[in-house]
C-alpha cells in the first residue's frame, strides 16, 4: 500500500511516520505533505521528500493519515477519497458528521465497516476517557459522568510545548515573586497559544465558549463520547484545563451507572480492557511517551456508593490521543479488508 502523511512535520506527524515504521505497517512507499516551507525536506521514517498537495500529486494513494488541522481536512480529504484513497483524519472536522465513524481502536472497531471513504480519530482528551469508561460500561451501563480534564500544553501542538517550555526559565529566576506577586510574575512572559500563562499555573480555558458557556473542547468531550460509546443520550458535565505539563492528558471522573457497581468487578474488567493498565496513582509524566492508557485512584462515590464509581485516567495524547489510535485504526482497515482504494501507483 502507498500511504500518504498530511502534516508530516507537525509533532503529530512525525509520530505518524515513526509508528508506520516501529509497527512494521505494511506500506511499500510512505510519502509526506506539509507546507510548501517544507517542501523538499528530507524527514525520518519517509520514503521521499516532503511534497506539497496539489491535484497532480495526490492521486495513487490506498491510505491518507491527515493530521494539519481542520481546515486542511475540510479542503483535501474528499479530494483524497475522490480519488479512491481512505483517510484516517485527526482534526474536528469530521467527527460529528453522521456518515463518518468516529473510532478508538479498542473501543468501537467495528464502526469502520461499510465506511464511506473518511474516518475520524476522536479528541486527545475524549480518547483518554473512552477505554476505562467503555470497560465499565459493558458491566454496568454507563449513564452519566462529571469529567475534569488536566490537559497538556502539548495538546495544542509544538507551539504549546515551546510556548511552555519559554515561559519556564524567565518565571523560575524570581520564586519569591511566585509566591507574593503572581500578577506580577505573569506579566514577565507572553502568552499567544495558551489562554494565559501556563508555567507555574493552570489555565481553566481551552478552546472558543460556545453553547451555555461552554468551551467547544468541552462540547467535544460530550458530543463525541455519545457517539463513539452509542450513547445518544449520556449525561456529560464537562470541564477542560490546562496544565503545565509537556505531555500527557488526565481526567478525573465521576461515572454513574444504570447499575449497581461492585469494586472488585470494576477492577477486574477495567484490567482485562487492552491496552489499559491499572495503576494506584497514574500521573501524566510517567506515562508519556506510553502507549497504554492509565487509570487508577477507583473508589466509590461517597455521595452515590451504588451507582456511582470516580476514577483518574491518564494518556500520552500525542500518542493514543492523536497518531498512535490513527495508526491502530490503519490497521484495522488493513486487517478486515476495508482500504477502499482503486488507484494506485
Amino acid at each position: 500500500m502507498r500511504v500518504a502523511v498530511v502534516g508530516a512535520t507537525g509533532a503529530v506527524g512525525t509520530d505518524l511516520l515513526r509508528l508506520l515504521r516501529l509497527r512494521s505497517f505494511p506500506a511499500t512507499e510512505v510519502v509526506p505533505f506539509a507546507s510548501e516551507r517544507s517542501a523538499g525536506r528530507t524527514i525520518d521514517g519517509a520514503d521521499v521528500p516532503v511534497r506539497v498537495m496539489a491535484d497532480d500529486t495526490i492521486d495513487g494513494f490506498d491510505i491518507a493519515l491527515f493530521s494539519a488541522g481542520g481546515s486542511t481536512s475540510r479542503t483535501w480529504a474528499r479530494r483524497f477519497v475522490e480519488r479512491g484513497t481512505t483517510v484516517v483524519d485527526n482534526s474536528s472536522a469530521w467527527r460529528m458528521h453522521d456518515d463518518v465513524p468516529l473510532v478508538v481502536s479498542e473501543v468501537n472497531p467495528d464502526a469502520l465497516d461499510g465506511h464511506h471513504g473518511i474516518i475520524a480519530n476522536p479528541n486527545c482528551t475524549t480518547m483518554v476517557a473512552m477505554l476505562p469508561l467503555k470497560a465499565l460500561h459493558d458491566v454496568y451501563g454507563l449513564r452519566e459522568m462529571v469529567a475534569t480534564s488536566f490537559q497538556a500544553a502539548g495538546g495544542a501542538g509544538q507551539k504549546g510545548i515551546d510556548e511552555l517550555a519559554a515561559q519556564v526559565p524567565v518565571l523560575s529566576e524570581d520564586m519569591e515573586a511566585l509566591r507574593t506577586d503572581g500578577a506580577s510574575a505573569m506579566r514577565r512572559v507572553e502568552h499567544s497559544v495558551h489562554a494565559d500563562t501556563l508555567a507555574f499555573n493552570v489555565v481553566p480555558m481551552l478552546g472558543a465558549i460556545g453553547e451555555e458557556g461552554y468551551t467547544d473542547e468541552e462540547l467535544k468531550l460530550r458530543n463525541e463520547s455519545r457517539k463513539i460509546l452509542d450513547i445518544p443520550d449520556l449525561l456529560v458535565s464537562p470541564t477542560c484545563v490546562r496544565v503545565p505539563v509537556m505531555v500527557g492528558h488526565a481526567v478525573a471522573i465521576r461515572a454513574t451507572f444504570e447499575r449497581t457497581v461492585d469494586l472488585d468487578e470494576a477492577n477486574a474488567a477495567l484490567a482485562a480492557f487492552p491496552n489499559l493498565v491499572v495503576q494506584d496513582v497514574p500521573t501524566p509524566l510517567e506515562w508519556a511517551g506510553r502507549d497504554e492508557t492509565a487509570v487508577g485512584r477507583v473508589r466509590r462515590d461517597l455521595a452515590d456508593p451504588e451507582r456511582s464509581l470516580n476514577l483518574f485516567v491518564v494518556g500520552d495524547n500525542l500518542l493514543k490521543g492523536a497518531a498512535l489510535n490513527t495508526v491502530q485504526l490503519a490497521e484495522l482497515l488493513h486487517q478486515r479488508g476495508l482500504v477502499r482504494a482503486t488507484a494506485r501507483a
